[in-house]
């Protein structure tokens, strides 16, 4: 299997014991790896209806088959399970340093199962995996454990590389249902709760380390070809940009294009949103470009705040979506404690996205009388203090907790609150960009932005933002390229080096497979049907593919506004097009 390590490991927590087993021969023609292999292994071996903090819930890392090679934007692992946030499908990522520490254990999966009774740490390498006791790890912020892990469970061993160290916070412990999962201190799979379920399995801390290397089918021309992808890639004005402010530079896009959600969704912009750009924050700080192993866009910001009462702190980020979560819905109106709070929340380890839209919500709750609590917009003190009261579950913090779809019907304010399947969007407003609300709609692990990027099109001119002819189509295009995408965990920033052209060489050269685009796009259908497989089997109906009423019934103060009769059409095209009913069932679903 060129391009596979060719094994799986499957880690039982509750008895601390492992089992090694070969990849099953056909999974690379079906559905490459990454993604594709791990919603294949959670069908097979979740139960159907099972409790997402229950023991039964497995937990999958995943590596692609380009993962440690020298294919660039490869350096990503991905998580997925069954959400606790959502009780759909979850999925999410990270990149940094770590994923080809993860990559070097010699797993295409490592499938976590079980629950452990006290504070556990693994460290996953080629032999199998070590169990630890996590007991003095337990309680420790993100940032902490991280360091604590990495000096009490890494292996002294000759030809073994440098460890890769995910970790939970105290979120995560405490299975706040959208905790995430930490690595290189700052970089995270952040959304759909998956630091929650490692939590209620009590894994503080898995450790990944090894001397495994993938072989490719043509290693001498898959050294030649991303040598030349470099080369030009390198002078593509989009990579250019990105290491220039990287996602910073979304805040004057999208405000100008008055698609900014700010005061928790009745704005499409805010008269602040000059203080939270990437110009000022360049102008007025100490940022520079920080890039993942394996990559020459370097989107990150490693930035130390030079001013303000939070001077001196240091961070890789905020990225944009935390920008527009604090800085927009929150209102908060300076860089600097927007930079703060995302540090918190980083600690802590929560998904920013949830919590800055879960803060939003409090206080419009606040100000309607639904909730006590003493806080207000640009209130940074109030809206930290809640941040660490919802990571210890604590007072209003409990209900919080739980996601927004509990927090709205505790407070009956189930018409208020913003969400699909129970995530928050990301911040590109649908009523502008009527494409991202079809993807909002039918992404499967709720409200998600990167499961097609489809604000690019749309900000870009390749299709009018308010048309709704031909949206799904092409976002069903995107979709696909991104599900292979996902299959090889590759960055989405890579989408516009990575064409359908280029997915084919690369692949190929990785894997011998046959790479065409049909057989792409044929693995891709299968990867979408097997993944809306999972939801419907957990309960998911056509309702569920719609976004709050409140998006359709208030238009932005611009007057524009995104119809029920619009989203249905598009919805009805995607089921089509898909080869779904028109409830949404792929062929041959029988549920």
């Amino acid at each position: 299997m060129h391009g596979f390590h060719g094994r799986i490991l499957t880690v039982d927590v509750t008895n601390r014991t492992f089992a090694i087993e070969p990849l099953a021969p056909d999974v690379p023609d079906t559905v490459l790896g990454g993604k594709g292999l791990a919603t294949r292994l959670l069908l097979e071996r979740n139960p159907a209806g099972t409790d997402p903090l229950g023991p039964e819930n497995r937990l999958i890392f995943a590596t692609g088959p380009l993962c440690g090679g020298a294919a660039w934007g490869a350096s990503r692992y991905g998580v997925f399970t069954k959400s606790p946030q959502t009780g759909f499908y979850a999925e999410s990522y990270s990149g940094g340093r770590a994923p080809e520490a993860v990559d070097s254990a010699g797993f295409d999966a490592v499938v976590i199962e079980g629950a452990s009774q006290t504070p556990l740490a693994l460290t996953i390498h080629p032999d199998g995996c070590l169990f630890h006791d996590a007991s003095a790890l337990w309680g420790l912020d993100v940032y902490a454990a991280e360091d604590a892990a990495r000096e009490a469970f890494a292996i002294d061993k000759p030809g073994y590389g440098k460890p890769g160290v995910t970790v939970i916070g105290p979120a995560g412990e405490n299975l706040v249902r959208f905790a995430m999962i930490a690595n290189d201190r700052w970089r995270c799979a952040g959304r759909a709760g998956v630091g929650a379920v490692l939590g209620s399995k009590k894994v503080k801390a898995v450790v990944f380390q090894g001397d495994r290397k993938r072989v490719p089918f043509d290693a001498k021309g898959l050294r030649e070809y991303s040598a030349a992808f470099a080369k030009a890639g390198v002078q593509n004005k989009g990579v250019q940009a990105y290491k220039s402010q990287g996602t910073t530079m979304m805040v004057a896009l999208m405000n100008t294009a008055g698609a900014f959600p700010a005061k928790y969704w009745t704005q499409g912009s805010c008269e602040h949103w000059p203080n939270l750009s990437g110009e000022t924050f360049h102008r007025e700080h100490q940022v520079e470009p920080h890039a993942c192993l394996k990559c020459f866009m370097a989107c990150g910001r490693m930035a130390t705040l030079k001013k303000g009462r939070h001077a001196g702190l240091t961070l890789e980020g905020p990225e944009y979506e935390t920008i527009y979560a604090f800085g927009g819905l929150c209102m908060v109106e300076d860089m600097g404690e927007v930079v703060y709070l995302n540090d918190l929340c980083d600690r802590l380890g929560m998904d920013t996205i949830t919590a800055g839209n879960l803060c939003a919500f409090a206080i419009e709750a606040a100000s309607r009388g639904k909730v006590d609590l003493a806080i207000g917009y640009n209130d940074v003190d109030a809206i930290a203090r809640l941040i660490e009261d919802i990571a210890a579950r604590r007072g209003v913090g409990e209900i919080l907790s739980q996601g927004i779809v509990a927090a709205a019907k505790a407070w009956g304010l189930e018409d208020l609150a913003v969400h699909v399947k129970g995530m928050e969007p990301a911040g590109y407003d649908p009523r502008v960009l009527k494409g991202m609300g079809l993807a909002y709609a039918t992404s499967d692990r709720g409200a998600c932005h990167l499961r097609t990027t489809f604000y690019k099109p749309e900000l870009a001119g390749f299709i009018p933002a308010d048309a709704i002819e031909g949206k799904a189509a092409m976002l069903i295009d995107y979709e696909d390229r991104l599900n292979i995408f996902d299959t090889l965990i590759l960055c989405r920033f890579f989408r516009d080096l990575y064409t359908w052209e280029e997915l084919e060489k690369v692949i190929h050269l990785a894997t011998g497979l046959d790479a065409s685009k049909e057989a792409l796009k044929r693995r891709a259908a299968t990867v979408s049907d097997m993944t809306r497989t999972f939801n419907l089997r957990e309960g998911l109906t056509p309702a569920d593919d719609r976004l709050p009423k409140r998006l359709h019934r208030e238009p932005l103060p611009d007057g524009r506004v995104l119809t029920e009769e619009e989203l249905t059409f598009m919805t009805g095209e995607y089921y089509r097009l898909r080869g779904w009913s028109p409830e949404g069932r792929p062929p041959g679903y029988a549920g």
